[in-house]
């Protein structure tokens, strides 16, 4: 066996057999990986219930998953293939910004923060959805917030700031209690000034009118 010469198939294979009439057709995400990694967390935000009952249906049919579980798949490329369609609808300049950014840089997610941003700031004022890491560790910063990406090549400008939905926000100054209680009063200080002075402008505007 050891003098057998080896060899190499190159070829790809295809399996042309069809679907049987039985099995409603999709259509695939017609994506690359660049463009599929940018949307990933929101492709979870939206589709985490039909993900979940992918999975489920996997594990409860192990070995023959791929033939139990079509429905749920099919399920599951319909809700990605709507994100893909909604941001390249309402985001589509700073969505190419952000995967051509990864496609450039070997997909390193840390070497795109700035766009990736503006991306997320887009997303979520037009779709609501919002880029979630789960399990994160609750007394540090997640890394997706980090203005000091320390393996990026080029280091993130002072006068950019990562974007946080309200409900983000919200979390980083609860968290930041534990680990800075001074610095967290000083940030509701500074929320409560602009609550006063946002309510002032809406007082004098009303006055006006």
């Amino acid at each position: 066996m050891a003098a057998r010469k080896p060899i190499f198939n190159q070829h790809v294979l295809y399996d042309t057999t069809p679907l049987p009439e039985s099995i409603p057709k999709v259509k695939e995400l017609g994506t690359t990986s660049a463009p599929l990694m940018s949307a990933a967390f929101f492709i979870g935000a939206r589709c985490k219930d039909y993900n979940d009952d992918f999975m489920q249906c996997k594990t409860e049919n192990p070995g023959k998953g791929e033939f139990e579980c079509l429905k749920e798949g099919r399920r599951v490329t319909r809700c990605a293939r709507s994100v893909i369609k909604d941001i390249n609808a309402n985001c589509l300049d700073q969505f190419k910004a952000h995967w051509e950014c990864l496609e450039n840089n070997n997909q390193q997610m840390w070497q795109c923060r700035q766009k990736e941003w503006s991306l997320n700031k887009c997303v979520f004022d037009k779709l609501g959805l919002e880029k979630r890491i789960p399990d994160q560790p609750k007394d540090e910063v997640p890394v997706q917030f980090r203005r000091n990406q320390i393996y990026a090549h080029a280091s993130i400008p002072i006068t950019q700031f990562p974007y946080l939905t309200p409900s983000q926000r919200a979390e980083q100054v609860e968290n930041l209690r534990l680990r800075d209680p001074k610095k967290a009063a000083r940030i509701d200080l500074w929320d409560e000034q602009q609550r006063q002075k946002e309510a002032a402008e809406a007082a004098a505007a009303q006055t006006k009118a």
